[in-house]
């Protein structure tokens, strides 16, 4: 097989980038890989909260740390003032890395598995903002509802394992082991509902029975996986929650400062095409709404079948 260089063009895709803005108070504003912030006016929850986003060659050998200039940046463009959770899909460097910084800037807990605990242990988090959570138990945050659903990183993890002692930067990407992976399951007082899926791995079954109005789908590395895997990972998940709208999520180059536009990921890492072909033909195979969030836009999709 030839060898693909370069990288998908997001142009071919301006049309998917159609959430619409928020015209209430309920809003999710994505911000690059999988971190998504939602926020209703009282209360504001944030996953992963990766913003450094070191560059390739740092990544690759050097040691990295939470950059705290670009945090900071980030935080103050979004308008991020005070927060109540913090919580990482799983804990390789670019979902967790930054994950304490942010919780110990915005007063939140920082929550997941004994991974998630041991970055805030190793950035001096206070045991009494670190939470540790239990499978499957919901747990409220104002209006917000979460439920914790054990999942799967998607093939190949690259870092296994566990987390097993704080972990002090600066260190070696391979520190930051993937941990305890999540389906993060949403509810609000609002009646809006929402899966997180910061990852494209899943448990089979793991999400049956659990309903979600919208679906965040991590989609990095998706597009190297056989058509197979591809499609059931759409039925592990949008259909199995029977979700109606499809928000995209990791297709980004997490290389990039997200100060500058967004581009995918390399073909050498991905194939966004790939994904967006089956999931375009799923999609209107069963009347989903499939769409790509626009950086640092307050979006309501949850109005797409109600506006």
């Amino acid at each position: 097989m030839r060898l693909k260089l370069g990288r998908p063009d997001i142009g071919r895709y301006a049309d998917r980038f159609d959430v619409p803005a928020s015209t209430d108070t309920f809003g999710a504003t994505f911000l690059g890989v999988s971190s998504l912030l939602l926020d209703d006016g009282e209360t504001a929850v944030l996953t992963d909260g990766f913003f450094s986003r070191p560059s390739l060659p740092r990544v690759a050998l050097g040691r990295i740390a939470p950059d705290h200039a670009r945090i900071d940046a980030v935080l103050a463009r979004a308008a991020i003032g005070r927060l109540a959770l913090v919580a990482p899909v799983h804990t390789h460097f670019d979902h967790a890395m930054d994950s304490a910084v942010v919780a110990e800037r915005t007063g939140a807990v920082l929550a997941g598995g004994e991974s998630t605990a041991n970055v805030g242990r190793g950035a001096d988090l206070p045991e009494d903002r670190i939470r540790v959570v239990t499978p499957g138990e919901t747990v409220s945050f104002g209006a917000f509802h979460l439920t914790w659903i054990e999942s799967e990183h998607c093939p190949p993890d690259r870092y296994p394992g566990e987390i097993t002692e704080p972990l002090v930067p600066p260190v070696r990407t391979t520190a930051y082991r993937c941990g305890e992976a999540w389906s993060i399951l949403l509810a609000h007082d609002s009646g809006r509902t929402a899966l997180v899926q910061g990852s494209a791995g899943f448990v089979p079954g793991s999400l049956h029975g659990r309903r979600a109005g919208v679906a965040y789908l991590g989609v990095g590395q998706l597009g190297v996986q056989d058509e197979d895997y591809i499609r059931t990972y759409w039925a592990e998940t949008v259909t199995a929650v029977g979700a109606q709208e499809v928000v995209l999520l990791h297709w980004d180059d997490f290389f990039r400062p997200l100060d500058l536009p967004l581009r995918a990921l390399p073909y050498l890492g991905d194939d966004l095409d790939v994904t967006m072909r089956v999931f375009t033909e799923l999609a209107a195979q069963q009347g989903v709404g499939l769409h790509l969030p626009t950086v640092w836009q307050r979006e309501d999709p949850w109005a797409i079948r109600t506006g």
